[in-house]
Order: C-alpha cells, then sequence, then structure tokens
C-alpha cells in the first residue's frame, strides 16, 4: 500500500522511540536483577556475621550462655532478622521473641517500634526458616534457623527504591512515550512539508508557471535544496524567455529576407517588376542574407558538438596571434581603428588552432563593430593564476549593466548588427577547450573579453 513521504518519517521516529523506551525497560530490569544481587549478597553477609557471633560466644563462654544469646538474639532482629537457635539435641535455647520478651518493658515497646516485630500475635511460618549448622572447630555444636523479618518493608530503603524506580519507569514511560510520538509528529511535518512544496513547485513549473519560488528558511540540507531549486527556477524562466526571445529573433530575422523575396517574386509572377539583372541580385542578395542566417546556427552547433573533434597542438601564441592582428589590420585601419597586440615571449598554450582563431576572431569582430573612429584595440596575452588568458579590450560603446548576463546567450544582440551568434560561439569554443570566457564593460566606454585556458603543458 503507498505510503506518503511523511508517514514513513513518523513510522521510522516513532519506531525508533519504541526502541528507545524500550531499551530503557531492558536496562531497568538487568539493573533491578543486579541490585536484587545485591541484597540477597548483603543478607547472606548479615546471616553469616550472626552466626559467627553465636559460634563466637559458645567459644567465650566454652558453651551456651542465655544472656550472651539474648543480645545476640535482639541485634539480629535490630537489623531485620527473626531467629532461633538449637543445641546439638535441637532444643531450643533462644528465639526472637523470648528475647523481647525478657527486655523491660519500655526497651520492649522501643524495640517493638523499631523493627515492627509481632511476635506471639503474628509469627512466620517455620518453613520460611533457613536453616544453618554452627561449628566450632569441626565439631557441630547446634542449629540456626533464621528468616528475613521486616513488616514494615514497605517503608525499607530498598523498598522505596523499587517503588520510586517503578514509579519514575511509569511516568518516564507515559510522558518521554508520549512527548516523542508528539516530536515525531512534529519533526515529520517539518521534514516532509518543504518536500511537499517542492513537489507542488516543481509539478507546477512543470506546467509553464515558471516564475513559482519556494520559501527558504534555515541552513540544512533542504533549505539548500530549496535554494537550489529557486535558483533553478530563476534560470529556467530567464532560459523560458531567452527561449521566447531567441524564436523571435530569428523568426525575425528569417522573416525580413524571405518577406523581401517573396514580395519580389510576385511582383514579377505579376508583371509588376521586371525579371533583370538588378532584381536577379536582389533576390541573391536576400538569399545570401538566409544563408548567412543557416551558417550562423550550424556554427552554434558545430561549436557545441566540438568537444568531441577537438585537435589539439602545442601553440605559439606570439605568432599564432601575430597573424589573426595582420589579417584584421587592414579593416581595422579602414575604420580608423587601432589594432594592438601585446603578448609575453614564448609564451605557448595546448589547443585547437582552428577552434581558438575563431574564438579571437568572433571576439575582435564584436570589438570592431563596438567601436568607432579614433579608438582603439588591444589584444593582449599572458599568464594569471596558472591559466593561460588572451584578452580583447576596446574602447567603445561598452554594454550595459542589464544586458551583460544574457551576451553569451544565443541570438541575443546587445545592439544592431549581426545575428547574435558569436559570443555564444565564442564561449562553446571556450568551454570545450575546458576554459571560460569572462567579461568586463562599462556602457559608452568600452568592453574587456577575456578568454582563459588550462595550462596543459
Amino acid at each position: 500500500m503507498h505510503k506518503s513521504l511523511w508517514a514513513k518519517f513518523l513510522i521510522l521516529l516513532v519506531s525508533v522511540s519504541i526502541i528507545s523506551l524500550s531499551a530503557a525497560l531492558i536496562l531497568r530490569e538487568l539493573i533491578i536483577k543486579d541490585f536484587e544481587d545485591y541484597l540477597d549478597g548483603k543478607s547472606e553477609d548479615r546471616i553469616y556475621r550472626i552466626i559467627a557471633a553465636v559460634e563466637g560466644s559458645y567459644e567465650q563462654y566454652s558453651g551456651w550462655n542465655e544472656n550472651a544469646l539474648k543480645e545476640i538474639a535482639i541485634w539480629a532482629l535490630l537489623i531485620g532478622y527473626e531467629t532461633k537457635i538449637f543445641d546439638i539435641n535441637s532444643n531450643e535455647l533462644m528465639n526472637s521473641n523470648k528475647a523481647v520478651e525478657t527486655l523491660y518493658p519500655l526497651m520492649k515497646k522501643r524495640i517493638m517500634a523499631i523493627t515492627g516485630f509481632p511476635f506471639v500475635e503474628k509469627s512466620i511460618d517455620k518453613e520460611n526458616f533457613m536453616i544453618y549448622p554452627m561449628f566450632i572447630g569441626g565439631k557441630e555444636i547446634g542449629t540456626l534457623e533464621i528468616v528475613f523479618f521486616n513488616p514494615k518493608e514497605e517503608q525499607g530503603k530498598e523498598t522505596i527504591f523499587m517503588k520510586r524506580s517503578n514509579r519514575f519507569l511509569i511516568i518516564a514511560l507515559f510522558i518521554l512515550g508520549g512527548l516523542s510520538i508528539v516530536l515525531s509528529f512534529i519533526f515529520s511535518k517539518r521534514l516532509t512539508d518543504p518536500i511537499k512544496k517542492l513537489t507542488a513547485s516543481a509539478k507546477d513549473i512543470s506546467e509553464g508557471k515558471s516564475k513559482i519560488r519556494v520559501s527558504v528558511s534555515g541552513n540544512d540540507e533542504i533549505s539548500t535544496l530549496s535554494r537550489t531549486f529557486n535558483t533553478m527556477a530563476g534560470n529556467l524562466e530567464i532560459q523560458e524567455s531567452l527561449r521566447k526571445k531567441l524564436t523571435s529573433n530569428i523568426a525575425h530575422e528569417l522573416r525580413t529576407p524571405l518577406t523581401s523575396i517573396q514580395g519580389e517574386l510576385e511582383g514579377m509572377i505579376d508583371g509588376l517588376i521586371k525579371i533583370d539583372k538588378e532584381r536577379l541580385l536582389s533576390l541573391h542578395e536576400e538569399t545570401g542574407r538566409l544563408k548567412k542566417i543557416i551558417e550562423g546556427i550550424e556554427e552554434l552547433s558545430k561549436a557545441e558538438a566540438s568537444i568531441l573533434e577537438l585537435k589539439r597542438q602545442k601553440i605559439d601564441l606570439t605568432f599564432f596571434l601575430s597573424n589573426i592582428k595582420d589579417r584584421f589590420e587592414r579593416l581595422f585601419n579602414d575604420k580608423g581603428v587601432k589594432l594592438d597586440l601585446e603578448c609575453d615571449d614564448a609564451l605557448t598554450t595546448y589547443a585547437d588552432p582552428d577552434k581558438l582563431s575563431q574564438i579571437v576572431i568572433n571576439l575582435l569582430s564584436n570589438a570592431l563593430r563596438a567601436t568607432d573612429k579614433g579608438g582603439n584595440v588591444r589584444i593582449k596575452a599572458g599568464v594569471k593564476g596558472g591559466e593561460v588568458f588572451i584578452e580583447v579590450t576596446d574602447t567603445g560603446s561598452g554594454i550595459k549593466k542589464e544586458d551583460i548576463p544574457f551576451i553569451f546567450e544565443r541570438f541575443y544582440k546587445a545592439y544592431e548588427g549581426g545575428l547574435g551568434l558569436g559570443l555564444t560561439i565564442a564561449r562553446e569554443l571556450a568551454d570545450a577547450h575546458g576554459g571560460r570566457v569572462e567579461v568586463q564593460s562599462e556602457y559608452g566606454k568600452g568592453s574587456t573579453f577575456t578568454v582563459y585556458l588550462p595550462d596543459l603543458k
């Protein structure tokens, strides 16, 4: 039968509580047993002291002395034992009742008050007495019949201890048992409620409600899970927004040339537009725009899969970047933008030269597009924190703060021009190398894009 997570937690916690209480019961029984064994041993010691006193009396007086036996019987009674002393011929010499009867009335009354001894009124059955033979020098001199006698046992220290322990155990079972069940109920609810909320929120997100978030409190694993869930939900919301924007951008990029092509073709079909070289060149230009968009998407797909086809080799970065600078310098000069290169001598890295070249070219293309005449773009390479870096800095228009988190997303354009795929491709290619691309920008003053590559020497 299906059980909720809350029920499972509750059963688990209640089971632990029951096991703990059962362990307490077992422990209590073991303690009581040891205590009873201790009392039995203590009782045996007292009996042997009484026997030793009787035997000592016989030896001291070279026979039986009634006064000595009376004192021993009174002493034994005071420590909780009724006694009967017999000689070798089984003649009773002394017993507790007889010894007390010989006392003065006041002393007798005190003994009765102290011991609660019933005397004639309430004697103990003979069968309850334990019989111990007594010896002197290996020769039997008589027997001692003795029984533990405490009619006020319930007031004894041992009995009080036993009763209190039983009472404490019962109270503990009711209070701690009830408390453990209540706490199990509360904590199982507290443990499972956040999970239920996470489940409900995950279901809402699966139904398209991307703005759903869960409340977070505390700093345990569940709160960490909740924060991670909220971060995931936020990223999903951003990705959903970007997806919609991506779809819109793709549709917009494709619609313009397609609309132009369709319009010109319809005009030609209706005879409103002459079919000449100029019109055909216009159609060719629009198809070129479509091809460029498709190639951009294809290039992005290849970048995403580039980790499977990297052809790493050792690259001399000074020579490598100098070649790229030479190839692009004319474009920069035509626009009136200065292009500089700074690179540490003998700096090398281990990467796919074609993919690395594509990263740098994409960054240079963006820098050239963002920088006006009279501006400056600088390529710098070096080593920082055990990583090789290639930095492209421009003095162009910069990027708005609110646009920075999205500039690496597909088809996202912070300004007009281009497809919005260059930075996405650069990031994918850097990721394929185990590196990353970082950006620092101030709107109106320029940007710095830095590619970090792991040093695999």
